[in-house]
């Protein structure tokens, strides 16, 4: 694609950056037939095609957002399957997350919008803020139906019937290894996830103890900045990243790291992605170590070795998340695992494609993650399990929010493969 910026823009390091990825570009449309907004709308300027036309021209002029724009970006997941498809390398992850920093910067958002999101940047990230939220949400469900804004009725639907009890495991801390100490890894316990299932990290606890892995819960560390990130909260979002670099590198600098790992599929891309983001930043060989670091806990098992299995009986249905085999390129590993541990694996037709939940999608965009939800969970019923298994809790949440058969995430499979208790869905209790 040929672009025309000027040399006083590309002195811009980001939009150096966005020349590169627009010249990339070859304009095949390879992209259109695997995004899911693309197949949902057929609108050319909902396809990553169109939206780098739109960034394009947005970036190129050097203008402010406009509302056409704004619309077409807004409707991006990023779920990056437009990244997995090209067959020219376009990055568009960088672009478009670019894009939402520009928006950010020079678009007036009407006023429910800006209350909205401001809301959830602050609320979200932060777990006992999540947790009143969610409490609030809970009383206020019944009502839904009365409430007129359909991102409102969204967030008030997504409220769980159930809120667990704060885990302790969560809290600063160092868990020892169960016999000889193999490695030593932080494990980053996420913001949302704590609110919403706290058997995740709790399973991860006991597993990676078991395998011989000392496991850190560093002082510091919170959420990874992906929700403000992604809402195009720069500054937000940087900060988030270097309270966690400044925690994870303080661990690296004392005791050792050998890996820091993540649970939440969505947490990792951008962890792994804090090496571009603070690039420019005083932290910037931090945050590239931290990036070299992480690992999603498949990853990580998958190198420490998981003990051969006998055969559980349980036909699982294998849900990849987006973050995890488009944006990490993880997707053998969590199948091979479960294989190993003794489940039975089935994949549902168009794996490739989005559940529709991407961060705060689901509440921002609730009719077309609706239709993606709705997809997903007929294609995922068609392989008739008797379980759905995930590596990203906000996937769990959609998913489960659609069908009665049990939702849990890959790594309460493993622990109970390998002697811990029965996953709380499945026994009746979750």
């Amino acid at each position: 694609m040929q672009t025309s910026f000027s040399q006083q823009q590309l002195a811009d390091p980001a939009l150096a950056r966005a020349n590169e990825i627009l010249r990339a570009c070859v304009h095949c449309g390879f992209c259109t037939a695997t995004c899911p907004t693309y197949q949902v709308l057929g609108d050319e300027l909902d396809s990553p095609r169109g939206r780098i036309y739109l960034i394009k021209d947005m970036l190129e002029t050097g203008r402010a957002a406009d509302a056409a724009t704004v619309r077409h970006v807004d409707r991006c997941l990023s779920c990056l399957a437009c990244m997995t498809t090209c067959p020219s390398g376009v990055h568009y992850m960088h672009l478009v997350d670019l894009a939402r920093v520009h928006i950010e910067k020079t678009y007036r958002r009407p006023l429910m919008d800006r209350l909205l999101r401001w809301t959830l940047a602050r609320i979200i990230p932060y777990p006992r803020r999540f947790r009143l939220a969610l409490l609030g949400a809970r009383i206020g469900r019944p009502f839904a139906r009365l409430v007129p804004d359909a991102r409102l009725r969204a967030m008030l639907r997504m409220a769980p019937r159930r809120i667990p009890p704060v885990s302790r495991n969560d809290d600063a801390q160092v868990f020892p290894a169960a016999g000889e100490r193999k490695l030593r890894v932080a494990l980053m316990t996420g913001c949302a996830q704590k609110a919403l299932n706290t058997d995740i990290n709790d399973a991860t606890i006991r597993l990676l103890r078991r395998l011989g892995c000392e496991v850190v819960v560093a002082r510091g560390a919170g959420c990874c900045g992906a929700l403000t990130h992604h809402m195009g909260r720069e500054a937000e979002a940087h900060a988030s990243a270097a309270r966690n670099i400044r925690a994870w590198i303080g661990e690296a600098r004392g005791e050792g790291l050998d890996a820091i790992v993540i649970n939440t599929s969505g947490c990792g891309t951008t962890v792994k992605d804090y090496g571009y983001m603070l690039r420019g930043a005083a932290l910037a060989e931090e945050a590239a170590e931290v990036s070299g670091l992480a690992l999603d806990i498949s990853e990580l098992l998958v190198r420490i070795g998981l003990p051969q299995g006998a055969p559980k009986g349980l036909r699982v249905a294998y849900h990849a998340a987006c973050s995890l085999q488009h944006g990490q390129k993880v997707t053998g590993a969590p199948k091979a695992l479960l294989k190993r541990a003794g489940f039975e694996v089935v994949e549902p037709a168009d794996s490739h494609l989005c559940c529709g939940s991407a961060g705060t999608y689901n509440l921002m965009q609730p009719e077309i993650s609706a239709k993606l939800k709705d997809r997903k969970v007929r294609t995922l019923e068609a392989k008739a399990p008797e379980v759905i298994a995930a590596g990203n809790i906000g996937c769990m949440v959609q998913i489960g929010g659609g069908t009665e058969v049990p939702v849990v995430h890959t790594v309460e499979l493993l622990d109970w493969a390998t002697g811990g208790p029965l996953p709380a869905s499945l026994s009746g209790t979750g």
